[in-house]
């Protein structure tokens, strides 16, 4: 499996508080089947992005881990007006491994009206945007139909994996499962930050998405589609996304097309 999500760099966030810390929870991915891990530092008013740091950070993390899990940098990129200035500036600093896919986070409380054009600005910079963790959103959790809208618009969409299994709540859970019902979802990731409440693990969420829609879903939604973005190329399958006003296909994921 691959996880696109993580914060393992140790005094950087409010993730890994320490070093032994980070590297624990490496080890703790890779035992549980993580192959390769992006750690995806915030990028927001609480917490300074410094690439060059995170890259010796990212280097330094590595050489204790060993081969795996292989770290990759990105960036858990704030959507901001300052933000989006530095990502036209400087936007292969904060894109996952370099490439065209940036992770998008939203403020917790206000999403703007306006968000097709900041989707728009994003993808004049030559970024693809994948929205994290639009389950746990106050927000869409109120207006779960901006996803179907945004997804038809050409944004990606990565659920965190415990927000499936419901350690996020009745509503993150219920979307989630909703969402992966109409085709909705290209990643899940482990979005994680410590070894307790938030660990790095993905193989609960594999084997329920799994027993939902098959392997070949979960692979496409856990390894597949995350290799493709690491590697910089077009995702391999995606489903036609389910309008909110249309009912659900169980197996809808399996009437896919290539792209």
């Amino acid at each position: 499996m691959i996880d696109i999500h993580c914060h393992p760099l140790p005094d950087t966030d409010d993730g890994a508080k320490t070093f032994d810390i980070a590297l624990a929870m490496c080890q703790m991915a890779a035992k549980d089947g993580t192959t390769h891990l992006v750690a995806t530092p915030h990028c927001n008013y609480r917490y300074t992005f410094d690439a060059q740091a995170n890259r010796a950070r990212l280097k330094e993390l590595q050489a204790a881990v060993g081969d795996s899990p292989k770290l990759l940098l990105g960036c858990d990129f704030h959507l901001s007006y300052d933000n989006l200035r530095k990502l036209a500036e400087n936007g292969s600093d904060f894109s996952i491994n370099h490439t065209r896919y940036l992770l998008v986070e939203f403020a917790d409380h206000f999403i703007p009206d306006q968000m097709d054009n900041v989707f728009y600005e994003i993808e004049v910079a030559g970024f693809t945007p994948i929205l994290t963790h639009p389950e746990r959103n106050p927000v869409i959790q109120r207006k779960p139909e901006l996803l179907y809208r945004w997804a038809v618009r050409g944004c990606l969409v990565q659920i965190t994996a415990m927000s499936y299994l419901g350690a996020f709540g009745p509503n993150a859970q219920r979307l989630s499962e909703e969402w992966l019902e109409r085709n909705l979802i290209h990643f899940f990731a482990s979005d994680a930050h410590d070894l307790i409440h938030r660990p790095p693990l993905l193989s609960t969420c594999y084997k329920k998405v799994a027993s939902a829609l098959g392997r070949s879903v979960a692979d496409i939604l856990l390894e597949k589609n995350p290799a493709a973005v690491i590697n910089g190329v077009s995702l391999p399958a995606q489903a036609q996304p389910v309008s909110p006003k249309e009912p659900t296909r169980k197996k809808s994921w399996f009437f896919i097309f290539h792209r």
